[in-house]
């Protein structure tokens, strides 16, 4: 396979990265296009994770309004004035509003699930009549699949993006994260359904 000129700025738009290492990686990929971005999305998400521990106190609060029924407010946080007044950091803001008001998210992170919460569901689901035959190691292991399960609905960084299925939406802020060479994380949110109360 060749490499084309529309491949190169293709991958160039998606990753961020400049044209020399987009001709670089599709080179090394021998001219597929899909290969090239897999291997840049995981050096991406790689360098992504290091960044996950730096400070974000820079970003900006979202707002987006579902059909006058749903209503979602989020804070997304970065480190620098600069890289929050980008339009790809508010379009990237305004997809994560989205996926709040379409799949109701309880808890940003896997953290922030509180630890008596967590083990309550985890005690419940031991005390299902289906694990009772089972080995107590078995027992264990099938416990902490469907936790992960049900937590997955909950969480929004476990959840399944909307906007791109292959990918979650911890997924999708680790590809944010690798596009503006700054941490990234959804502080806080706040969604409203007409007729709905906490």
């Amino acid at each position: 396979m060749g490499v084309t000129i529309e491949d190169i700025k293709k991958l160039k738009e998606l990753t961020g990265i400049g044209l020399t290492d987009a001709k670089k990686a599709l080179v090394e990929a021998d001219g597929d296009f899909d290969s090239a971005l897999e291997t840049l999305r995981k050096k991406g998400l790689t360098k992504a994770e290091k960044k996950g521990d730096r400070e974000t106190r820079e970003g900006l609060i979202e707002s987006y309004v579902h059909s006058n029924r749903i209503g979602v407010v989020v804070e997304v946080n970065c480190e620098t004035d600069f890289v929050a007044r980008l339009p790809e950091f508010k379009e990237f803001a305004h997809q994560i509003a989205m996926q709040i008001a379409a799949m109701a998210p309880v808890y940003s992170t896997i953290e922030d699930v509180p630890a008596d919460v967590y083990e309550a569901k985890k005690q419940e689901l031991l005390a299902s009549d289906a694990l009772s035959s089972k080995p107590a190691e078995m027992a264990e292991k099938i416990v902490e699949g469907q936790l992960k399960k049900h937590f997955a609905e909950q969480v929004l960084t476990e959840q399944v993006f909307i906007l791109d299925d292959s990918m979650t939406v911890g997924e999708r802020i680790k590809e944010q994260i690798a596009k503006s060479g700054e941490n990234i994380r959804v502080s806080q949110f706040r969604r409203i359904e007409l007729g709905v109360s906490e």
